[in-house]
């Protein structure tokens, strides 16, 4: 498939059969109340370029279309899959009931360090979970999901963005393809 530019993406319109002919990866990403719609078209961008199965938004957050969305993600919601869930613990059961291994990308006493992901601790397919950028994930789906992932954080401040950290623990599941 040709590979097109920003300014491209945004004003072209896919048909179906450009949309089904990507090659599509074993990964889901999950949204768990992204609030800021940068971060939302960024995790777009992000499902595009593992080309990612689909995502699924679930909770209050912004949805597209939504010209903010739109602009972040320089068109490629219109590329990527996607659905609405009403929240993200009904998201993670389902997945999991399909057979996906729920990853979670947060801090937690339950976390392991990025770093030691690998194809020994996950099997394919694989959802990954991006939490809430101010209240983080909530509990229950913490409880849910099969791994919990974060990143050191050497700074004073205790956090990474959320599309930022989200890509990071994608690239290094889609090594495992």
């Amino acid at each position: 498939m040709k590979k097109l530019k920003p300014d491209i993406l945004r004003e072209y319109t896919p048909t179906p059969e450009e949309v089904n002919e990507i090659q599509r990866n074993p990964i889901v990403l999950v949204l768990d109340r992204i609030i800021d719609t940068y971060n939302i078209g960024s995790l777009f961008r992000l499902a595009d370029a593992i080309a990612a199965e689909k995502m699924i938004l679930c909770g209050d957050m912004e949805y597209p279309p939504n010209h903010r969305i739109h602009k972040a993600a320089v068109g490629v919601e219109k590329w990527v899959p996607w659905e609405k869930c009403e929240t993200t613990l009904k998201a993670v059961k389902d997945l999991k009931q399909k057979g996906y291994h729920t990853i979670a990308v947060e801090q937690s006493n339950n976390s392991i360090n990025y770093k030691d992901l690998s194809h020994s601790n996950f099997t394919f397919p694989v959802a990954i979970v991006a939490g809430h950028e101010t209240e983080g994930m909530q509990q229950e789906v913490l409880d849910e999901v099969d791994t919990i992932v974060e990143f050191p954080m050497y700074g004073i401040n205790n956090s990474f963005n959320v599309w930022g950290s989200t890509a990071v623990v994608c690239y290094k599941i889609a090594e495992c393809l």
